[in-house]
């Protein structure tokens, strides 16, 4: 079914595809350890957190192969939509960024309990607001690359540092259908040039240390079942090799800051999206609070 409204306009569950808790008692179950909380904050990273039961996942990649469609009904409601981002036609990178304003799933995702719970534990506990989606999907036998790089260095237009990534796989993912790759403790280097995201694997090297370049020898493959999400600092050194296996590996990811983050910029943040003016708190239609602590 489409949805031809623009969902962004509802801050809140739309579907039963998630249940919202009622009190302490039932939040609980969601919280990480603090053996977990204390994993991300010493290697900047923290994976294998299950997001999504298999039913989830199947509504989730349905709704995928309907908006990866350029002709879909709600394909202007996209901030960014790329068939391959990839300069290399071979090489097939699909990326696209605002997909929670179109299809249900994709917007009730954001409210997931167990996602926004996570994030405002590795956030600090603090409360929680959504800044964009991204999806990135890799065919099999020719999916492309996501080069080494850092979130942040793409969001200097939001202030201050105060950001979280979840990757969510919606494939099982390994080293043979491109998972992605970490640096452990990268997230202490400081903030990078930032390279062309689709492009040369390691572009970003021509702006590091010998020291920095050695640390690529302790990348960590991120495999995981689907449904599961890695969670990851907004200076944490990540990529992801090409897909050369014959599976498909389908993922997005939910870009977040803690609440009071605020505009840098007086050019848009998004594309399509009123201005913010420079020096005022990301709020608003477009970044809604998820979680309130």
């Amino acid at each position: 079914m489409h949805y031809l409204q623009d969902l962004s306009r509802h801050h809140e569950l739309v579907t039963d595809l998630f249940k919202w808790p009622k009190n302490a008692e039932e939040w609980g179950q969601y919280k990480l350890s603090d053996d977990q909380v204390a994993f991300y904050r010493e290697q900047g990273y923290l994976h294998n957190v299950k997001l999504l039961t298999s039913e989830q996942v199947e509504v989730l990649r349905s709704e995928l192969a309907e908006i990866a469609d350029p002709d879909h009904p709600g394909h202007h409601l996209f901030y960014e939509f790329s068939s391959n981002e990839s300069s290399d036609p071979n090489s097939v990178l699909f990326h696209s960024l605002g997909h929670w304003r179109i299809t249900p799933g994709f917007h009730d995702v954001l409210w997931n309990p167990a996602f926004v719970m996570a994030a405002s534990q590795l956030l600090g506990n603090v409360s929680v607001r959504f800044w964009h989606d991204q999806l990135f999907c890799k065919p099999a036998a020719h999916g492309g690359v996501v080069a080494w790089h850092q979130d942040y260095s793409y969001w200097t237009r939001t202030k201050s540092m105060q950001h979280l990534t979840c990757w969510v796989a919606l494939d099982d993912v390994d080293r043979d259908n491109g998972c992605v790759h970490y640096v452990p403790k990268s997230h202490k280097w400081g903030l990078l040039e930032k390279p062309e995201l689709a492009g040369e694997m390691n572009g970003l090297m021509e702006f590091m240390t010998e020291e920095q370049k050695s640390q690529f020898d302790t990348a960590v493959p991120i495999e995981m079942p689907k449904g599961y999400a890695t969670f990851h600092h907004p200076l944490m050194v990540h990529g992801s090799h090409a897909n050369k296996s014959i599976r498909s590996r389908r993922a997005f990811v939910l870009n977040v800051f803690a609440d009071g983050t605020y505009s840098d910029s007086d050019e848009p943040l998004l594309e399509g999206v009123p201005v913010i003016p420079k020096g005022e708190k990301m709020q608003g239609q477009f970044f809604p609070l998820l979680y309130e602590n």
